[in-house]
C-alpha cells in the first residue's frame, strides 16, 4: 500500500468512519472500564454516538459518499473493514466543518462533549489546508488538546486530557527533531498517548485503587489507531471478549484492555494481568476515594443557544453549582455539559444567557448501582426501590410500571413500590395487593399506568385492609404527571382528586407498532405499520418510529405548549430520536425538549405535552 505524506479530504472522512466502527467495538471495554472515578459509566457508548452523528454529517458533504450503514448502539461483532468512504472529490474544509458540527451536535456526556472540543480543535487546523502535512497534524493535535482543556472548567489530571496532551506533545517533539513524515508524527503521537494512558493511575487515585486505566483516554487512543489503519494499512485492536455477568473490577486491569503490549513497563508501573483480586463488594477504600470525587447526584446536558459573550458569565454561574463542567461550541451555538445536584439552577442558568433545547438529565447514582449490579453478578431489575429514611409516610404510592429507567423516573418523583407490568403483562390483582399490604403506610395510591389495569386496581381498593385509592392513569407519562402533585403527608382522598386532575392537564403520546391489520380513523393499518396514538386512539401512521412521531406531534402541539418530554423506550435508536428532537427544534423552535432513557417494552417513545 502507496504510503500517504499527506492526509487528503477523503483520508479525513475515512478515519472517522473507521474510528466510529473500532470505538463500536470497543465500547462495551471502554465502558466497563469506567468504574469510579466518573459517575457515568457509558464512556465507551458516549463516544461512540459522538462518532455516529459525525459520520451521518459526513454523508451530507458533497463529493462524498459514506457508505457506513452498520448503525446501532451495540457493539460490532468483529473489526470492520476501513473501506466505508467511496472516494470522490470532497473539499477538506467541508470535511472538517462537517467533523465539527457532527461532533457538537452528537456529542454525548462528559467523554461525548470532551471529544467533541478535540476533534473541533484538530479539523479546525486541518481544514485551512488542503492536503495536511506531518508538521501541520502535529499542529493540529496541539490545537485540539489545547481546545479541550479550555473546554472544562476545572481539568482533571490523569483523563482524555492528559491523554490528548502527550499525543500533542510527542509529535511536537519529532517535527522539532526534524521528522516530519506523516507516519513518523503517528507513530510518536500514538505513543506518547499509551505511554500517557498506561501512567493515568499514577496521576487519579481512584484509577489506581480500581486497577484501570481511564475509559476517555482508552477510546481517545483509537483514533491514533484509526490514522495508521488509513496511513499505513496496520490493523485495528482486537476488542477483548465481555463477560456477560459476574465481572469483577480486576477483568478490567491494564493489560486486559489490549492497548498496552510493554510487560516489562507494565510491570514497572506495578499492574500486573490479573490485577488485584476484587470480589463481592468493591473496595471501602475506592467507595472512599469516590465519594470525594462524585458525591453530585445529577447529569445535565443540552444545547444552548446564546451569543458568545454570555458565555463566560454563565460558566461562571455554573462553577458555583457543579463540577464536570464542559461548555463547548461557538458561533451562537453550545453544547454544554454539568454534574450537580440543582438541576433547576443547571437550567436556569441557561435561560439567564440565551435558549436551552434537547435537555437531558440522568441520575448518575442510579448508574454507579446498575454498574455495581453487573460488576457483582446480580440483576438491577430484581432489586427493589428503597423505602425513605424516618417513620411511614402517611400516604405511599405504589406504580405499575416496565423498564429500569422508567422506574428510575418513578422513583425521583417519590414512588418507592413499584410492580412489573405494562401492555402485553398486566398484574394480577393478587400481585398488586401484595405490594399494597407490604407498604408500612396507613394509606396508599395506585397509578395502574394502562387502562388494561385500572379495573385491577379498583379491585385491591375492595379487598385491601389499609385505604387505598386509584388514579385511573392510562400511561406512564400521565403516571409523572400525576405525581407532580403527590403530597406524602396528606391523605388518599386529597392526593386523589389533585394528582388526577394534574394527569388530565398532560397531552400524553406514544408510538407502537401494529401487530395486525385494521382500520381506523387515520386510515387502514397494516402489520409492521408505526401508529402514534393518543388518548383518542391511532392519531397517525408513520414509515417509522421517528415518522410517526413527528406526525403525532404535529397534530398535538400548539402554541401554548412549552414543553415536550421523550421517554426512550426498547428499540429506540439514537438516530430515530435525533430526527425527532431536529424535527421539534425545526418547527417549534420555542419549545423545550427533555429526553430520558425510560427502557418500557413495545413502546419505542412516550411523550408528554405540556
Amino acid at each position: 500500500m502507496e504510503v500517504l505524506g499527506r492526509l487528503r479530504a477523503a483520508d479525513v472522512a475515512r478515519v472517522m468512519t473507521t474510528y466510529h466502527q473500532v470505538l463500536r467495538a470497543h465500547q462495551e471495554v471502554i465502558n466497563r472500564l469506567n468504574v469510579y472515578p466518573v459517575p457515568d459509566g457509558d464512556t465507551g457508548t458516549n463516544m461512540m454516538l459522538t462518532l455516529e452523528s459525525v459520520v451521518a454529517e459526513l454523508g451530507r458533504v458533497e463529493g462524498l459518499e459514506v457508505l457506513d450503514e452498520s448503525g446501532g448502539e451495540g457493539p460490532a461483532q468483529m473489526t470492520p473493514p476501513v473501506d466505508f468512504v467511496v472516494e470522490m472529490t470532497p473539499d477538506m474544509k467541508a470535511v472538517c466543518e462537517a467533523i465539527a458540527h457532527g461532533s457538537l451536535m452528537g456529542a454525548r456526556g462528559n467523554s461525548g462533549v470532551i471529544l467533541c472540543q478535540l476533534l473541533r480543535g484538530l479539523t479546525g487546523v486541518l481544514g485551512a489546508t488542503d492536503d495536511p502535512s506531518g508538521a501541520e497534524l502535529a499542529a493540529a493535535l496541539d490545537a485540539a488538546s489545547e481546545a479541550a482543556y479550555k473546554a472544562v472548567l476545572r481539568p482533571v489530571e490523569g483523563t482524555i486530557l492528559t491523554v490528548a496532551r502527550a499525543a500533542a506533545e510527542g509529535a511536537k517533539k519529532v517535527v522539532e527533531a526534524g521528522l516530519v513524515t506523516l507516519i513518523g508524527v503517528l507513530e510518536a503521537a500514538r505513543s506518547a498517548a499509551d505511554d500517557a494512558l498506561v501512567r493515568t493511575p499514577e496521576l487519579l487515585p481512584v484509577l489506581a485503587q480500581a486497577g484501570v486505566v481511564d475509559a476517555g483516554g482508552c477510546g481517545y487512543l483509537l483514533l491514533f489507531d484509526s490514522l495508521l489503519k488509513v496511513v499505513d494499512g496496520r490493523p485495528l485492536p482486537e476488542a477483548p471478549s465481555v463477560a456477560a455477568r459476574a465481572v469483577s473490577l480486576s477483568a478490567w486491569a491494564v493489560d486486559d484492555v489490549g492497548f498496552q503490549t510493554d510487560e516489562t513497563d507494565r510491570n514497572k508501573r506495578g499492574f500486573s494481568h490479573a490485577g488485584p483480586a476484587r470480589t463481592g463488594a468493591p473496595d471501602p477504600s475506592v467507595s472512599a476515594a469516590f465519594a470525594d470525587h462524585g458525591d453530585l447526584r445529577f447529569e445535565v446536558m443540552y444545547f444552548l443557544e446564546a451569543s458568545d459573550e454570555t458565555i463566560p458569565a454563565f460558566k461562571d454561574v455554573w462553577e458555583g453549582i457543579g463540577d464536570s463542567i464542559v461548555v463547548v461550541g461557538g458561533d451562537g451555538l453550545w453544547n454544554c455539559h454539568i454534574h450537580t445536584n440543582d438541576v433547576g439552577p443547571a437550567i436556569e442558568a441557561a435561560l439567564d444567557a440565551g435558549c436551552p433545547r434537547d435537555i437531558r438529565v440522568s441520575d448518575l447514582a442510579e448508574q454507579i448501582e446498575e454498574e455495581r449490579w453487573v460488576r457483582e453478578g446480580t440483576g438491577a431489575t430484581k432489586t427493589p426501590l428503597g423505602l425513605p429514611a424516618g417513620p411511614p409516610q402517611r400516604t405511599a404510592v405504589v406504580a405499575v410500571a416496565n423498564g429500569e429507567g422508567v422506574g428510575r423516573i418513578f422513583h425521583s418523583l417519590g414512588v418507592h413500590h413499584l410492580v412489573p407490568g405494562g401492555q402485553s403483562m398486566n398484574p394480577s390483582t393478587a400481585q398488586i395487593l401484595e405490594v399494597v399490604e407490604a407498604i408500612p403506610s396507613e394509606e396508599v395510591v395506585i397509578l395502574p399506568n394502562n387502562e388494561n389495569i385500572v379495573p385491577v386496581a379498583m379491585q385491591v381498593c375492595e379487598l385491601a385492609k389499609k385505604t387505598v385509592r386509584v388514579v385511573p392513569t392510562s400511561g406512564i407519562v400521565e403516571g409523572f404527571a400525576a405525581l407532580l402533585e403527590y403530597d406524602p403527608e396528606a391523605g388518599a382522598d386529597e392526593n386523589v382528586s389533585s394528582m388526577a386532575a394534574s394527569a388530565r392537564r398532560v397531552v400524553a403520546g406514544e408510538v407502537t407498532q401494529a401487530v395486525r391489520d385494521a382500520t381506523g380513523p387515520a386510515g387502514p393499518i397494516r402489520a409492521g405499520d408505526w401508529m402514534g396514538m393518543s388518548r383518542d386512539g391511532v392519531e397517525v401512521i408513520g414509515e417509522s418510529m421517528s415518522d410517526a412521531a413527528c406526525r403525532l406531534l404535529g397534530k398535538l402541539l400548539s402554541n401554548e405548549h412549552e414543553l415536550v418530554t421523550l421517554i426512550e423506550g426498547e428499540g429506540a435508536a439514537s438516530g430515530e430520536t435525533r430526527q425527532i428532537t431536529e424535527w421539534l427544534a425545526e418547527h417549534h423552535p420555542s419549545v423545550t425538549i427533555e429526553v430520558h432513557h425510560g427502557g418500557q417494552r413495545l413502546y419505542p417513545y412516550l411523550f408528554s405535552i405540556e
